[in-house]
């Protein structure tokens, strides 16, 4: 498939699955309303004696436990997205709570690993090199580590083995499997598409916050979809 015929389709499809956007849609919104509560209830608490500072730390645990696992949900369905993506389905993933909550800590894993080495790497090389060099290579392994971690979250979608998302080599060789130009071209597509209606969505903020709030909160949900989507297709040809 072609950059374009991938977003054309990435763009298409939140609106295909429109049953489980919305629920996420509405799950979202849930979570940032727990989560703004969650902020007064632990500024309540600091200011709170006795049982009432109890009661408010008590509150603000809750949110903070409920706000994390609805972002989970969300994440882990996005794993799961991909994966229909890469087997270029057009249906939409069920939702499976603890497979998604799974997915979601998997990807965590994932993403420690993919940036702790070249932190490390960066680290020791930094001991012996100086000026230019270092902060060359470091460019360098910023970028090799995050399009090989771009490619362990599809090997992790397609096979659902933790291992094969770790197979850093593999991972790194995917990348020339899908075309680095065609990596890079996508994911500038899909950050352009983002700034545009991000920018939109402020100008409308500024003019009405609830409203822009809620628009915010629909097109976090949509994005997730979309760029899951769009990742799927681009790894299924690898």
């Amino acid at each position: 498939m072609g950059v374009g015929n991938i977003i054309g389709d990435a763009l298409a499809y939140p609106f295909n699955n429109i049953k489980a956007l919305v629920l996420y849609v509405v799950l979202a919104i849930i979570a940032g309303i727990i989560g703004g509560a969650t902020l007064l209830s632990s500024a309540a608490s600091f200011s709170s004696q006795g049982f009432a500072g109890f009661a408010f730390s008590g509150l603000s645990i809750v949110g903070i436990i409920v706000f994390i696992l609805v972002l989970f949900l969300i994440e882990g369905y996005g794993l799961d997205i991909i994966k229909y993506g890469i087997e270029r389905r057009a249906d939409g993933p069920g939702i499976d709570i603890a497979r998604q909550i799974s997915n979601a800590v998997k990807l965590i894993i994932v993403s420690i690993v993919y940036y702790v080495i070249p932190a490390i790497i960066i680290f020791i090389l930094g001991l012996f090199l100086r000026d230019w060099i270092m902060t060359i290579i470091s460019i360098i392994l910023v970028i090799v580590f995050a399009l090989a971690n771009f490619m362990a979250k599809c090997r992790l979608a397609k096979t659902d083995n933790l291992g094969d998302a770790l197979a850093i080599g593999e991972a790194i060789g995917d990348i020339s499997r899908v075309g680095l130009g065609k990596i890079i071209a996508t994911v500038l597509v899909i950050f352009i598409i983002l700034i545009v209606v991000a920018f939109i969505i402020a100008l409308i903020a500024n003019m009405n916050n609830i409203i822009g709030g809620i628009l915010l909160g629909i097109f976090a949900v949509y994005f997730v979809f979309f760029y899951n989507r769009a990742i799927g297709l681009l790894y299924s040809e690898a």
